[in-house]
């Protein structure tokens, strides 16, 4: 879930409003047509991403571009055998394992092989839990260099042969584990524009790389602009085929407004201080809405009261918007469809597609995010959504601010695995 300016950071975009809203993201009801396999992939239908545990890295300030050692920080959450084990027994059947590939592209040779044996080691504790993984290539923006601009804007951007190299590398040493129920998703979230030959150039080098290295290995594709459904919906599949078994993937976290109010490491204002929105849009009102944002205002000591008046006159006119539109499962329902009807334009079969991420934020943040129940019920509307068109998914996180696991205890929240359709683990 990196955080790219251009689709979390920007206020005015069309999906951070309601799909009512926005007709253009939508090709309408599903294209009658046949559906088949495009090549044998694994079986992935019910996963959670399970991020810091190759991310949070410890780089050091420009104008150095290198990590100390070990480059991750001591004290992110990791899961440990019994959590996996658990998330098992609740009825997860895979992990996306995000990897920052930073401190590999960084690394002596010594410190590069000490880095691929832990994550190979992570691969082999998920599947002796009886878990499949997906692992994901996935940029941090949070850094100064080892960033998508640097290292997948496009086949020219400085440090993207080294980041090719290291997808073949990746691809080649997951191939080789012989395990089941494996694949490996070169990039997370695209920064491209939706329609981009940039990113279509992009993604056939890498997809290239990693098939002359593992002939037989399952790899994954999406869209441009963060795998927003605007972009798997603009990807044209054809040129891809070759690089088969593969799967396409997409992110769903619509309407932003609602899923990352509050979120805190937004810097626009109106999501700072965006709290108390409802899930439906049934579910609250306006006025109580807006109360709700003004007091958190007023509160945050980090902006000036010129940027509070300009953040609260777009707060009045997005939740205007939000409330009149009224979002609940249609508008999901929508997003999916329009999934659906890509499909079956280029006959690519239902469970050749997954949701990659979704879910929402947690209260426990400084500013207050969605009301609990609220958030779980969007969380099962997503979940019930995706199932009914088919699709495969991953939930989005097993820990942090939108986390199922709580870092410290582990204990699991119930009513996110309820609202997931699983079951408490004993």
């Amino acid at each position: 879930m990196t955080m790219s300016l251009s689709r979390r950071e920007t206020l005015a975009f069309c999906a951070g409003l309601t799909y009512s809203m926005c007709p253009s993201l939508t090709s309408g009801s599903p294209i009658p047509g046949p559906t088949h396999a495009t090549g044998t992939v694994p079986a992935f239908k019910r996963g959670i991403n399970t991020w810091p545990w190759f991310s949070l890295t410890r780089e050091y300030p420009a104008p150095r571009t290198d990590y100390a050692w070990p480059p991750y920080q001591e004290h992110r959450a990791v899961p440990s055998a019994r959590d996996l084990a658990r998330l098992a027994a609740a009825g997860f059947d895979f992990i996306r394992l995000p990897v920052d590939p930073g401190p590999f592209l960084d690394a002596s040779p010594e410190h590069r092989a000490i880095l691929l044996d832990a994550l190979l080691d992570a691969v082999k504790q998920a599947h002796a839990a009886g878990l499949g993984v997906i692992v994901n290539v996935q940029t941090n923006e949070a850094t100064h260099f080892w960033n998508s601009r640097t290292l997948v804007s496009g086949t020219a951007a400085p440090k993207f042969a080294s980041y090719r190299s290291l997808v073949a590398a990746f691809a080649k040493s997951l191939a080789g584990l012989g395990l089941p129920r494996l694949a490996l998703e070169p990039v997370n979230e695209p920064p491209q524009e939706c329609v981009s030959s940039s990113w279509s150039a992009v993604q056939i080098a890498l997809l290239d790389a990693a098939r002359a290295a593992a002939p037989h290995f399952t790899l994954v594709a999406t869209g441009a602009c963060g795998s927003m459904v605007r972009g798997l919906d603009a990807l044209d599949p054809a040129p891809l085929q070759r690089f088969q078994p593969l799967l396409f993937t997409f992110h769903f976290y619509e309407p932003y407004l609602f899923s990352h109010q509050g979120a805190p490491w937004l810097h626009e204002p109106v999501y700072r201080a965006l709290n108390g929105l409802p899930w439906p849009g049934s579910a609250g009102t306006l006025d109580a809405t807006l109360a709700a944002v003004r007091a958190h205002m007023e509160a945050d000591t980090g902006i000036s009261s010129e940027a509070k008046r300009e953040a609260y006159a777009v707060t009045e006119r997005l939740m205007a918007q939000y409330f009149e539109a009224n979002p609940g499962r249609p508008f999901i329902d929508g997003y999916l469809d329009t999934v659906s009807a890509w499909s079956q334009r280029h006959s690519i079969a239902k469970d050749h597609i997954l949701m990659g991420e979704f879910g929402a934020v947690k209260t426990t943040w400084r500013f207050t995010a969605a009301r609990d129940a609220d958030r779980v019920r969007y969380i099962r509307d997503v979940r019930e959504s995706a199932e009914a068109h088919g699709f495969a998914w991953a939930f989005w996180n097993l820990f942090d601010s939108m986390g199922l696991m709580d870092d410290t205890s582990r204990a699991m929240d119930a009513e996110v695995i309820a609202a997931l359709g699983l079951e408490m683990p004993r």
